[in-house]
């Protein structure tokens, strides 16, 4: 069963009564106020905003207090069931009997001075201030629910059998007039249990933060652990939603198997931010192929446990789902083996995560002999139906929606596209793939048809003929509908992009959406902005790079729905860790094309040492709307790859 809770709504946004509910400083608190009910019971329980109360009581549960009823402000409300009982007006909570009224609501000092000619006699009033997280810990003092006081998220964070994580960000709120900001971070073990917490000034400046999973470790003496990091972010402005870049490496030593990789590059992968509203389905998660292990590595992300058999997986495009059997205790971490759980599956088949909304977005991670790579499930979204009118747009939108991916150079690696169902009602995704050169030529249009939702079709791009006409040995792909042979669709095209190096064997995969690109029309809330209303036609891009022994690259893709400018005014700006310009270098990338380019070949040393520790790229561009991947490059051919995050 999903929890009945509210988090996003593609229209109104993210809930953050949900947030306040589930912040881990205020569990305690929120088990305090149940019991503080029971024993003033009965209770009566008035309910001004909208399903509060049915929504706190999904994560403290009121089933063992006494009720004497429940209460509603707006008229339309009276009659509803609120916590299974039938609501009354408000007006008659005097004759409930109760010994205490409960308010679900934040702020609700006021609420008591109006309730006061209603309340039984001698009834104490209890309301949310409860449990309320500490004042420093808010941006807004004087509005509880204002989303920039929840401007959290989570990330996977390991430290263990040979495997460290680095977790990278930049104070971005700066740049929208934040002033000093702060950071609460919250380690949880596997077992779900806080093993440090602590606070950190990250300054006025759009300067860089770094969470070293070793650091952190010897700093507060520390076990290995395999768990999250909850982080809450204090005096954020513009963005309430905590993006990340977050490392995986593999240390000198026995790795996670026990195998000895002294001196060997045997992990290395990156992934990003966490979707920080829980959902009920997640797609996008491989199948294993011959020689794999796939782990799902689920992070419960409430103040409650999950029952055993609540969250299951099955085959993508079937309904035989298959439970997990354990109980997942409160923010705690656990390995699902996809291969033990479905073991008829194998690449490139898909499986589908029924979450019930109990998790945010998971990793998975891909075992593959002495290397390991980590990457992430998407939100599948179940408000979608197809849009009859999407088929009709070309004219207007060109390509419309087109899925940009790199095609690393031909001679070194190979680059597969696995389309994924992302919505519940795909029943079909009708795709073709253009291939285009760093010039803006496409050289090769490749048709996947009509491809069903349970599909097992995953192309390998380095494979394909009349792949060498590409200029430079590499170039980018732009998965887009093709409705020649018919079909229907929705918007939410996603696909997952492996890439494999010839030389080495190590691998990485990525996976994102379809998003309508630079034209000055509008279709719904695309092209998407980050600031403003759409149509986003600028960027501003993070680049976190590696640390001593790494070199990063970056490959940018100047995507087009429609023709735009010639050729981007793309800056890539070098900065030192507290934000200082270092120094710039210009980039102009033909309309359709793309540039793949190293961080060692674009800054000289000495620049590169200007910058220190902490160093960071903004790539920034005020004429177009680019769609960049980066990565890190390490010893004996292991790299990462993953997309960038805007701001």
């Amino acid at each position: 069963m999903a929890l009945h809770i509210d988090t996003f709504d593609n229209v109104r946004g993210g809930n953050v009564l949900y947030k306040a509910l589930t912040h881990p400083r205020a569990a305690r608190l929120g088990d305090a106020v149940v019991a503080t009910l029971r024993r003033n019971a009965p209770v009566a329980v008035y309910d001004p905003a909208d399903g509060a109360v049915d929504a706190f009581n999904e994560f403290f549960s009121l089933d063992e207090v006494e009720i004497a009823g429940t209460y509603v402000q707006q008229t339309a409300r009276i009659g509803e069931r609120v916590l299974g009982y039938r609501a009354a007006p408000v007006t008659e909570l005097a004759d409930s009997g109760a010994r205490a009224v409960f308010i679900a609501a934040f702020d609700a000092e006021r609420m008591m001075a109006q309730l006061k000619p209603y309340l039984p006699a001698g009834a104490q009033v209890f309301s949310l201030d409860a449990m309320r997280i500490p004042a420093d810990r808010l941006t807004n003092r004087s509005t509880y629910l204002d989303k920039l006081n929840f401007a959290t998220n989570f990330a996977f964070f390991r430290d263990a059998d040979g495997l460290h994580t680095r977790l990278v960000t930049v104070n971005y709120w700066s740049g929208y007039g934040a002033a000093t900001v702060t950071g609460w971070m919250t380690l949880f073990a596997g077992d779900g249990e806080i093993l440090a917490e602590w606070c950190e000034s990250f300054g006025p400046a759009a300067n860089a933060i770094v969470l070293d999973s070793r650091e952190i470790r010897a700093r507060f003496r520390l076990p290995e652990f395999c768990g999250q990091l909850f982080l809450h972010i204090v005096g954020a402005a513009g963005h309430d939603i905590v993006k990340y870049a977050l490392d995986t490496f593999g240390d000198a030593g026995l790795d996670i198997t026990g195998v000895d990789r002294t001196g060997a590059d045997c992990s290395l992968s990156c992934t990003h931010d966490a979707n920080v509203w829980p959902a009920d389905r997640y797609a996008g998660l491989p199948a294993p192929h011959a020689g794999e292990r796939v782990l799902l590595w689920l992070q419960n992300s409430h103040p409650v446990a999950i029952p055993p058999a609540e969250i299951g997986f099955n085959p993508m495009g079937e309904e035989r789902i298959v439970p997990i059997p354990e109980r997942i205790a409160p923010f705690a971490t656990c390995a699902v083996d996809i291969g033990e759980l479905l073991p008829d599956l194998a690449w490139p088949k898909q499986v589908e995560l029924r979450a019930g909304k109990h998790t945010v977005r998971p990793r998975y991670e891909v075992v593959e002999r002495r290397r390991r790579r980590i990457a992430h499930v998407n939100v599948e979204r179940g408000d979608l139906a197809p849009d009859p009118e999407l088929p009709g747009l070309a004219r207007i939108l060109g390509k419309g929606y087109l899925l940009p991916a790199p095609i690393m150079p031909l001679a070194e690696w190979q680059t597969f596209v696995l389309p994924t169902p992302m919505a519940v009602c795909q029943a079909e995704l009708p795709i073709t793939a253009l291939l285009y050169d760093p010039e803006g030529n496409e050289i090769l249009r490749h048709p996947l048809g009509r491809l069903p939702r349970a599909h097992e079709t995953a192309i390998e791009l380095s494979a394909l003929q009349g792949i060498d006409a590409l200029r430079g040995g590499y170039g980018h792909v732009e998965l887009v509908y093709d409705f020649s042979a018919g079909g229907e669709a929705d918007g939410w095209l996603h696909a997952l992009f492996r890439y494999r190096h010839h030389p080495s064997g190590h691998a990485a995969e990525t996976s994102f959406g379809a998003h309508v690109f630079n034209t000055i029309i509008t279709y719904r809330d695309e092209p998407q902005s980050y600031s403003g209303r759409p149509p986003g036609l600028s960027t501003r891009l993070f680049l976190r790079l590696g640390e001593a022994g790494y070199d990063t690259l970056c490959h940018l893709i100047y995507p087009a729905s429609l023709p735009w400018r010639a050729v981007s005014m793309t800056e890539i700006i070098l900065h030192d860790g507290a934000g200082s310009e270092i120094t710039r270098r210009s980039l102009a990338i033909p309309c359709s094309g793309s540039r793949l380019w190293y961080y060692h070949d674009t800054f000289d040393a000495a620049s590169r040492a200007r910058a220190g520790g902490g160093a960071h790229i903004t790539i920034r561009d005020t004429t177009c709307r680019l769609f960049g991947y980066h990565g890190l490059v390490g010893r004996n051919g292991a790299f990462s790859l993953d997309h960038m995050f805007g701001f």
